[in-house]
């Protein structure tokens, strides 16, 4: 998220808070695709992260970028935390331990999210490479300790790290130490949003190991192929997970809203400072009883900075944000959005998602959940291999991409983005595995060789 929300306009009761989710219902025709890319930046030098100040740290990169792409700064304090395009553009933000995100604009085809991040590395690596400065698409970082890694100076990010090591084991590895590649797509209707969300859920773990792409931690492999979502399962389980309540019948906005009133809150953000409400409850911020606030009353803006501190698997806003996937090299990044683009914009490849995925039942989609994050395409549900079921859901996304008919002006429609999850599939690898059988073989048991096999 490039920018927490600022609007104080009061929530009036419960019925609000649903209204702000219907507020995000689009005719189909103004449907688009908002892609996410995080990575990590280091010094070519010596392969060692990239602290905020200096005059060749972060504050340099984002300063060199205001003047190369005019975007705004975004500021905290003194302290330059961002950028973003006045004109609806996108934005760009920093994570906790220094990982640079591209939030992308809203566009209408695959095609324009390509040209997109590849402008983005280019001005990225124009203003970066004069300082020494690179950058690594990996789910997570591969030789830095939580102690080496960098903290920036965001004030939400202060309030968590925090909180984050009395609600879960790898909280702050989650901060400083992994980075994802994200899209966020838009729904019809409240049914549209409610077959969209399941559908996606269920085959968030077929995602995971598709784009497994962190199997090291400190130098050495860590035993997972995807450290970065094994991380997820106990960073704080009270808003992350696989939302078992989204299968429940009846599911809608409504109940989305009272599972979010019951995640604790981190913060309240009034003017520029935000106030440490860690644990505490929305809902006592609607009733203005909030113990560590006491008399504030719950703003629109609140809302809508508490919805984005919730980390289930999909989350809902205004729009389903898919977050399973590890980030990696940049053809990945536009393959991420192809694959959930073409089954979830095309009606005929998500009914037939659904009929795929609806037998699965609760107990089913948690095990895939827990096993993918070390198995990868070896992981099974029940006597199908994910491997297969990754081979049926890349045949529907392509189905559908074919029937969105998105055409570039060489009359390339958006099927080619998904070559290289066809190519994963086809050789039954991961990239995890790729990486593994490099540092066991040619690499002779060192990462070093990885910070230029993934520079971007």
């Amino acid at each position: 998220m490039a920018r927490d929300t600022v609007d104080l306009t009061p929530i009036e009761g419960r019925a609000a808070l649903i209204g702000w989710f219907e507020a995000g219902i689009k005719p189909v025709s103004a449907f688009r695709i908002g892609t996410e890319h995080e990575k990590f930046p280091f010094y070519a030098a010596d392969l060692s992260p990239v602290p905020y100040e200096g005059p060749r740290g972060i504050r340099a990169i984002l300063e060199g970028m205001a003047q190369l792409t005019g975007w705004e700064p975004i500021m905290e304090g003194d302290h330059p935390i961002g950028l973003f395009d006045e004109k609806g553009g996108g934005a760009i933000s920093l994570e906790p331990g220094g990982q640079f995100e591209l939030s992308g604009a809203p566009v209408e085809t695959l095609h324009e999210t390509d040209a997109e991040t590849a402008a983005h590395l280019d001005q990225v690596n124009a203003v970066a490479a004069p300082l020494g400065i690179r950058f690594l698409g990996l789910g997570m970082s591969p030789v830095w300790t939580r102690a080496e890694t960098p903290v920036m100076p965001k004030s939400r990010y202060k309030i968590m790290r925090a909180y984050m090591p009395r609600v879960g084991q790898y909280g702050l590895d989650m901060m400083f130490r992994t980075s994802t590649v994200q899209v966020n797509l838009d729904f019809a209707s409240e049914a549209d949003m409610v077959k969209k969300l399941r559908v996606s859920l269920a085959l968030q773990p077929i995602a995971t190991a598709l784009f497994a792409n962190s199997p090291f931690t400190e130098g050495k492999p860590n035993g997972f192929l995807s450290m970065r979502s094994e991380i997820w399962r106990d960073t704080d389980n009270q808003r992350a997970g696989m939302l078992p309540i989204a299968f429940e019948d009846g599911f809608s906005f409504e109940q989305y809203v009272d599972y979010a009133l019951d995640v604790p809150m981190y913060f309240v953000k009034r003017g520029d400072t935000y106030h440490d409400v860690s644990g505490q409850s929305f809902r006592d911020l609607m009733d203005r009883k909030l113990p560590g606030l006491p008399g504030a009353f719950a703003a629109t803006s609140d809302w809508a900075n508490h919805l984005s501190t919730i980390f289930p698997e999909v989350r809902l806003k205004r729009y389903l944000e898919m977050r399973g996937a590890d980030v990696g090299p940049r053809p990945m990044i536009t393959a991420l959005s192809a694959f959930w683009v073409g089954l979830l914009y095309d009606s005929t490849s998500l009914d037939a998602a659904w009929d795929l995925v609806k037998g699965w039942n609760a107990e089913a989609r948690q095990h895939l959940r827990d096993d993918v994050p070390r198995l990868g395409l070896a992981a099974e549900l029940g006597k199908r291999r994910v491997l297969d079921i990754a081979r049926e859901t890349l045949a529907l996304s392509r189905a559908g991409l074919v029937r969105r008919a998105k055409v570039d002006g060489r009359r390339l429609d958006e099927t080619r983005y998904l070559a290289p999850l066809e190519a994963i599939v086809a050789r039954g690898a991961t990239q995890a595995d790729d990486l593994l059988a490099a540092f066991n073989g040619p690499w002779q048991g060192s990462v070093k060789p990885i910070f230029e096999a993934l520079t971007y």
